[in-house]
């Protein structure tokens, strides 16, 4: 019955409670001890509820620094991470700019995750609370452009830490890839989100399921997102095809306690409405005059050659099908963050997978620069960017202070 006590500790760990709480897999529940033979804590429920208590009965409020740093810190990218970064050194007294290239606040948050799994007021919420503490946010200036050159963010602050997440989408590239109707996921959510946000969206550049056969090509979250908008904008159908085999219903031997377990994962979005499918390789998009009318298909098969080795996919001869569709959704992953503009002209080291190279912590090769979330780690969790995050901070606050308070995790 202690509620202070507990949002005190909760605040003390995670930075944004009220977006794990509704949003996160919650890997931690995987990992419970009563997992081993029982249902585990509902750890992510948990969260939610303190976190909201704490809001409505008024125990959340802003705690601006007791004395300033002097020192001048840029966030660059206001997802997750970038809120992690911010809040954390505002607390430590530094003066925080968090620049946004977008209309507002939030990344991924805001623009990529529907209004069904995240109302936006949430977002809205913590980014006053994080005002009122300190933190200057600075939106619609890309960092990287004519109007905010990288020289003149490393000229006006004392450190740098770039966290503007991972958005070179994976491409699909097969025959028929360039037929109008053939989208990325991001693009068609973040143009759903600005659409549902009030924002207009030219006729000729609209992504709209409304009476079409709908397929996602994706099996993850962010295809069960794709699913749901489509159901919401009124598809005829909607199809979601996976290129992996369908998962087990409970956890195998093949994923013990306390490892996360690999499971079929039935999100709202598919109880709305979707035909599911697994062991499916799309070959090629077929159109007519120019616009995607169908996609063919073929069944595969994971086996391996030999005893102790992966899996190899193969075809499965004689099982093609095809499958009407007038709006394909590609949510197949991403590569890697956008090079171009303010990671070419920093001049930062990328490492093999093409994300900001950091070596065993969060500093890049470019001096007072750091960086945080899925632009170091490459495409993650919110949870894994919060955490990046709040490392990230306590070595931003060591190396300008030579020491730091903060906690790293």
């Amino acid at each position: 019955g202690d509620w202070k006590k507990v949002i005190q500790l909760l605040n003390e760990t995670n930075t944004l409670p009220e977006i794990t709480g509704r949003v996160c897999p919650a890997l931690c529940e995987a990992g419970c001890v009563l997992g081993v033979n029982d249902d585990a804590v509902t750890c992510r429920e948990n969260e939610l509820a303190i976190i909201e208590m704490a809001f409505q009965k008024g125990y959340l409020k802003p705690k601006p620094p007791v004395r300033r740093t002097g020192k001048k810190v840029a966030v660059v990218g206001s997802g997750p991470a970038g809120f992690a970064v911010a809040t954390q050194l505002n607390r430590a007294g530094h003066t925080v700019t968090l620049f946004e290239r977008d209309k507002e606040p939030g990344g991924v948050m805001r623009y990529g995750i529907p209004d069904f799994k995240l109302e936006k007021w949430v977002i809205d919420r913590r980014v006053e609370l994080m005002k009122e503490e300190g933190v200057t946010f600075k939106t619609g200036v890309e960092v990287g452009s004519a109007k905010m050159p990288v020289d003149k963010v490393l000229k006006d602050f004392d450190a740098v830490c770039l966290t503007g997440g991972s958005r070179k989408a994976r491409d699909l590239p097969i025959k028929g890839r360039e037929l109008d109707g053939v989208h990325f996921a991001m693009d068609y959510l973040m143009q759903s989100n600005r659409r549902v946000a009030g924002e207009k969206v030219a006729k000729k550049d609209e992504i709209l399921a409304t009476g079409k056969s709908v397929v996602v090509i994706g099996g993850g979250d962010t295809g069960s997102d794709c699913v749901g908008t489509a159901n919401r904008q009124g598809a005829s159908c909607v199809v979601q095809i996976e290129v992996m085999p369908k998962p087990a219903d409970c956890r195998t031997a093949a994923y013990p306690w306390p490892n996360y377990p690999l499971m079929l994962k039935t999100t709202s979005s598919h109880n709305e409405g979707v035909d599911r499918d697994w062991c499916v390789l799309t070959k090629e998009f077929v159109g007519e005059k120019g616009k995607v009318k169908k996609i063919k298909c073929v069944r595969v098969e994971f086996k391996a050659e030999k005893e102790g080795t992966c899996p190899v996919m193969k075809e499965v001869p004689g099982s093609e099908f095809e499958i009407d569709a007038d709006l394909v959704v590609l949510a197949v992953g991403f590569l890697h963050p956008e090079h171009e503009g303010m990671l070419s002209d920093l001049g930062v080291k990328l490492d093999k997978r093409g994300n900001v190279e950091t070596g065993n912590g969060y500093k890049s090769s470019v001096e007072k620069v750091f960086a945080a979330g899925d632009m170091r780690r490459g495409q993650s969790l919110i949870v894994w960017a919060v955490s990046e995050g709040r490392k990230a901070a306590a070595e931003i606050d060591e190396y300008l202070m030579g020491k730091s308070s903060l906690p790293n995790y």
